[in-house]
């Protein structure tokens, strides 16, 4: 346990770890994959080599060594870990490698300024953060074989790969051992796991479920990510398109995430989304249809056109079929064959500004996409008076995002 004395040094830490963070989590990273190459299949090396899991893991530990006297105040955040955890397979028998590898890495970059003093106190540290997620991921391990789901990895048949866009692909996934398909919540995700033989590594990425529960079979929907100026060719999304195809085998992890669809209030739901983003907000709303739910839904998307715009079909029959459920779509960069009122209502991106009228505070708000459009909207919605807690995120890449 951690005593006074140890809190202390992890708290005169964060002026380092704010100036030296990234440096230090990119030394981890590079030494325990470098010793244990055998967790290379674990981690996403799409974001190792952009700096992004090197950068998401500073912040996380800046903000624990900021709170290190009450933990509590990051429970959502070690929720989140904790379902990424699940949905890899991160077990108990990996926290000691990592607690080793991040001790190391703290003496080699920081020195003599690791003092012997230093290195226990954050060791108590590591630890303390080690048992509570332990603690969590045992728990949701436990409610996956409770709820008739499995644990590791499990075998799945393309049985359907569909079209949604030129960059959006669904595909529809059973049990290759012909069981059980478990339910999910709508919002929740699971992790595919595929051979890229570019690094000679399994890797895994993880995929909304696109669809409402209760069918035959998984769907996810994929967007391949194309080389930009900025960034490379998604490998697992571009190999999901090209290469894999109905008969094929993958990988499936069970569903984990806590984007979900709040059930236990009747208040008014509005699904906000941009480009991809639209794949958790099509579960909750087919479920809601499919549940024949009386609550007041609106279904806000944005996207550049109507060539881009997945699920246009089953977004508009599920709108048409049920009067307490409305759309407002921005395309932000229209065609000359678009239609406003018929495929769209709004040209630019998603502005809440622009439809205060039809937005009321007493309600639950879900939002997914890019970083800065979660921010946007969340700051908006905030200024609208709408409660931090009625605004659920779920943010692209590593990480989430906290309104």
């Amino acid at each position: 346990m951690l005593t006074d004395t140890q809190k202390s040094i992890v708290k005169s830490t964060v002026p380092v770890l704010r100036e030296h963070g990234v440096a230090l989590t990119s030394h981890f990273y590079k030494r325990m994959l470098s010793i244990n190459p055998e967790l290379k299949q674990v981690f996403n090396r799409g974001h190792q080599e952009a700096g992004k899991q090197q950068h998401a893991l500073a912040t996380a530990v800046l903000a624990y060594a900021e709170h290190i006297d009450n933990p509590e105040i990051l429970k959502n955040a070690l929720v989140h870990i904790a379902n990424k955890h699940v949905s890899l397979g991160i077990r108990a028998e990996h926290y000691p490698i990592v607690g080793n590898h991040l001790l190391a890495s703290i003496k080699e970059v920081l020195g003599d300024a690791a003092t012997d003093a230093l290195i226990d106190a954050w060791g108590a540290a590591y630890q303390q953060l080690a048992d509570l997620l332990i603690g969590m991921e045992t728990k949701l391990y436990a409610e996956n074989i409770k709820h008739g789901s499995w644990t590791g990895w499990r075998g799945f048949k393309i049985v359907k790969k569909v079209p949604e866009t030129d960059q959006i692909t669904s595909f529809y996934l059973q049990p290759v051992d012909g069981g059980q398909l478990p339910q999910f919540n709508p919002g929740q995700y699971i992790s595919v796991r595929v051979y890229v033989p570019e690094w000679d590594l399994m890797q895994p990425r993880q995929y909304t479920l696109s669809d409402a529960p209760g069918k035959e079979t998984y769907r996810i929907s994929v967007k391949r990510e194309d080389q930009t100026e900025q960034t490379p060719a998604g490998r697992v999304s571009n190999i999901l398109h090209h290469h894999y195809d109905v008969g094929d085998i993958i990988d499936l992890a069970p569903p984990a995430g806590e984007f979900c669809l709040d059930n236990q209030n009747d208040k008014p739901v509005y699904l906000i989304s941009a480009g991809v983003g639209i794949t958790p907000m099509i579960s909750m709303l087919t479920y809601l249809a499919e549940q024949d739910n009386k609550r007041p839904v609106a279904f806000i998307h944005g996207t550049r056109n109507r060539k881009t715009h997945a699920m246009f079909q089953h977004l508009n029959e599920i709108v048409t079929k049920h009067q307490n459920m409305k759309k407002i779509v921005f395309y932000s960069n229209p065609s000359t064959q678009d239609q406003p009122g018929l495929q769209f209502d709004h040209v630019g991106r998603v502005n809440l500004k622009m439809i205060e009228d039809k937005l009321v505070p007493d309600a639950n708000y879900y939002l997914c996409g890019p970083v800065e459009f979660m921010k946007e909207q969340g700051k908006i919605l905030k200024n609208l008076g709408v409660p931090p807690c009625n605004i659920h995120v779920e943010a692209f890449g590593t990480g989430s995002l906290t309104i």
